[in-house]
């Protein structure tokens, strides 16, 4: 119903006779009163003719104002770059244009009408500052808009605009032939119409027009025109070399085009059907189109379909050239997808997917944050290293979600030959390009983010080594120009992101090492683990089974003995297991009994998963035995070291428990260490002297090596010889040299986090590491009470002894 009354009512504005003639108004019968309508994109100028678009509903009663007055005219006032419904007085400029309203007709919700400039006027006085806008206002005269008009300068810049205006025409085709039959009506005796209509042929910014309508003297106004004018005539004179360039460059493929073109048309009013081959050839050259090849490819193209063209279908070098033809045209040549580079949804697809990790969230949050700035991330490669199961790769898959790219990845472990990267010459049977050419063709846009997994765990062979091929890869200075063995031609990877993940840097050589940014991803404490398998891995257990959640419930208690009495490790993948293991046992019984409601609780927890694997056993302890911190590639671990004295009239040192040449002359150390300070620590002075000294470290069949022992080792000995017990609930890492010094060791945070673990409450660190400690979450070192030593004597001093 609304739609109909705008309807009749903008017809009745029609039906009234508005605007009826269409006859000019001369100057002396234009009204002091005039109602404004705003121009938003550039002013009105005197003797300009151009049609005017009005929002219906918004402008109705102005129009019918207008349609009111006797002699039918409308001020138009240039309001700058404000929208015409959202002009407030303020907006007007000063001057403006006073025009004749012809033909108007409503379309839509829209009324058009053709407005004809008439007068400058200038606004004097507010009579209404809402719409309907009415002022008053004053014309000039017309002396003041013809003074200096028969001087020679006038007369001069009269003839310069005439002939930068002709000029103007033969360079635009877009300035048709009634403009230059108009041009024919203006002449240098005429400089005042001529200036105003030399303006409103100009491309100038609104604001650069506006000045030249407030300029009422026609020698100054003809001064402000005549460079905005030579400025265009400069622009489509670029513009048409630009253009000639262009065409004389695409010439020579377009004439190829047409005459291809013929052909077909010939063919086919010869009735000739097409073959094998032009089937081919017109399905690789509809392939391209909407490509952009480099130059260097899509004459390479061009080069392999004539020859395809002529090549018997039989043969085998039409199939090599048909399957190269078939990859060549399925990459995407500069093809790109359009980067997300929002900070705030990053964070939120990355909270939403991960628990914990805040120190990894923010590194690549950085990271974006320099793309975002930027407005580009490219030439960028991370690596992700961290123990199995911390979630290495769904943060890949997250990152690429933020950015609203593609996502690719593949494992590199295990592969041996470098043609997996590079790939195969094409003469070979079977040649295939290699991996990055094939991501390129299964995700259709050449900047996807791709994962190499397992890049820790690629291997070497007769073949070649795939790492020293990733070299070129993996260089933001030269992946610009990646040379793929099987297209032979440059491919540009700069637009990709990659990540990739590792679970150690022992394997991975140098300068690879060297050309990644590095992320550390830490394991997880048992309140994370609580988290993550409430939010993902449970609901996706039951998913995966087809459970409800009423059907099946977990309690918390239940969740934490899981966690710490069968997923005793850093990352989650063993608590998932887990969990399906009890969603499987879970779905045999409803099978049973489909109305059977199940709870899994701390009671009957072994009934689905049996006995636990690992017990909540207390740490050792006695005189000699001190709990040390270990780093492994699955995460941090704690390591007892045991030491016990054998009476006997020779002195001697022994080290048991697998232990590597770096541990054992970290032992050699503590030993020799103790026994230069023995008396100084209370030690009986021939204790060493008559005691056989026996080193172990438990679990024997595990190598362990590496010097973050060392002060470990030393407190054990110093207990011994002391014969008296640490604290119970104490723990310790560093490195000791013969001076007494301890010395920083890494892998801090997961050392931290698997102290916390089973429940140590006490640290000794490096003071070399406390910034290490100072960067962990307060999660993490909430209930942990950490000192920090810079020499032994002030581990001592903690023992308790």
């Amino acid at each position: 119903m609304a739609e109909n009354k705008n309807t009749q009512a903008e017809a009745e504005i029609l039906d009234e006779g508005v605007m009826q003639s269409d006859i000019a108004i001369p100057n002396q019968m234009l009204p002091k009163h005039l109602y404004l309508i705003p121009i938003s994109s550039r002013p009105f100028f005197p003797g300009q003719v151009q049609p005017i678009v009005l929002g219906g509903e918004y402008w109705t009663e102005t129009i019918q104002k207008i349609g009111e007055t006797e002699q039918k005219v409308v001020g138009l006032v240039y309001t700058g770059n404000v929208p015409a419904q959202e002009t407030v007085i303020d907006d007007f400029s000063q001057v403006g244009c006073v025009g004749k309203v012809m033909k108007p007709t409503v379309q839509e919700t829209n009324i058009h009408f053709i407005c004809q400039g008439l007068q400058r006027f200038r606004i004097s006085k507010w009579l209404s500052k809402k719409v309907p806008y009415l002022v008053e206002v004053e014309y000039p005269s017309e002396e003041a808009l013809t003074i200096g008009a028969d001087d020679t300068e006038t007369r001069a810049y009269a003839l310069s605009i005439i002939s930068a205006v002709k000029e103007l025409v033969l360079a635009n085709p877009l300035h048709g032939e009634e403009l230059k039959n108009a041009l024919q009506y203006f002449s240098p005796n005429e400089p005042s119409p001529l200036t105003d209509f030399a303006a409103t042929l100009t491309t100038a910014a609104g604001d650069e027009l506006q000045q030249v309508l407030e300029t009422l003297p026609v020698l100054e106004r003809m001064q402000r025109v005549f460079p905005l004018l030579h400025k265009e005539v400069q622009i489509n004179k670029l513009h048409g070399e630009i253009s000639k360039d262009v065409n004389s460059k695409i010439n020579k493929r377009q004439r190829k085009f047409f005459l291809r073109e013929q052909l077909k048309l010939i063919q086919k009013e010869l009735g000739i059907t097409k073959d094998d081959r032009s089937a081919d050839v017109e399905e690789f050259e509809e392939r391209m189109k909407g490509l952009h090849p480099p130059e260097a490819v899509a004459d390479r193209i061009d080069e392999e379909l004539k020859k395809l063209s002529f090549l018997e279908k039989g043969s085998q070098e039409y199939s090599v050239t048909r399957n190269y033809l078939d990859w060549m045209s399925s990459l995407p040549w500069g093809v790109f997808s359009k980067d997300k580079l929002g900070i705030k949804k990053a964070r939120k697809i990355l909270d939403r997917d991960h628990e914990g990790l805040e120190d990894v969230k923010d590194r690549i949050i950085e990271f974006l944050a320099v793309g975002a700035y930027k407005k580009e991330i490219a030439g960028s490669i991370m690596l992700l290293v961290g123990p199995p199961g911390v979630g290495k790769t769904s943060i890949g898959r997250s990152v690429a979600e933020a950015l609203g790219r593609k996502f690719y990845r593949f494992s590199l472990g295990g592969m041996r030959d470098e043609a997996e990267i590079k790939g195969h010459r094409r003469t070979y049977i079977g040649a295939m390009p290699g991996k990055f050419v094939q991501a390129l063709k299964e995700v259709k846009t050449a900047n996807p983010v791709i994962m190499l997994d397992e890049i820790d765990k690629i291997g070497a062979s007769f073949r070649g080594d795939p790492a020293s091929a990733l070299l070129e890869v993996l260089d933001p200075e030269q992946n610009s120009d990646f040379l793929d063995h099987y297209l032979d031609l440059r491919v540009d990877l700069s637009k990709v992101l990659f990540i990739c993940t590792a679970n150690q840097l022992d394997t991975i050589p140098g300068p690879l090492l060297d050309r990644m940014e590095m992320i550390r991803l830490s394991g997880y404490i048992t309140e994370e683990k609580m988290a993550i398998a409430k939010k993902h891995l449970w609901p996706r257990a039951l998913k995966q089974a087809g459970l409800k959640k009423k059907q099946l419930k977990l309690s918390d208690a239940a969740m934490r003995k899981l966690i710490e009495g069968y997923a005793r490790e850093s990352g989650v993948r063993k608590t998932e297991k887990q969990l399906l293991k009890i969603v499987r046992k879970v779905v045999v019984q409803l099978l049973e009994d489909p109305k059977r409601k199940l709870s899994i609780s701390t009671k009957n927890m072994e009934e689905y998963l049996g006995r636990p694997f690992f017990k909540q056993e207390s740490l050792l302890s006695g005189v000699g035995v001190i709990t040390g911190l270990a780093w492994t590639a699955l995460g941090g671990v704690t390591l007892s070291v045991e030491a016990t004295a054998v009476p006997g009239k020779r002195s001697g040192f022994k080290q048991t428990g697998q232990l590597g040449d770096v541990m054992r002359e970290s032992a050699e150390i503590a030993y020799s260490y103790l026994l230069s300070n023995a008396v100084r620590f209370g030690v009986e002075e021939d204790f060493f002297k008559n005691h056989f000294i026996h080193l172990h470290v438990p679990e024997g069949a595990t190598p362990k090596d590496g010097p973050s022992a060392g002060i470990t080792m030393t407190s054990a000995l110093l207990s011994l010889g002391l014969r008296k017990r640490v604290k119970r609930d104490i723990a310790m890492t560093g490195e000791i040299t013969l001076t007494g010094k301890v010395l920083p060791v890494g892998g801090i945070k997961e050392k931290v986090i698997a102290a916390k673990r089973n429940g140590i409450t006490e640290l000794i660190l490096p003071e070399s590491n406390r910034g290490d400690v100072e960067d962990l979450p307060g999660h993490i070192k909430k209930g942990l009470d950490i000192h920090f030593a810079g020499k032994y004597d002030q581990v001592v001093k903690h023992l308790g002894v």
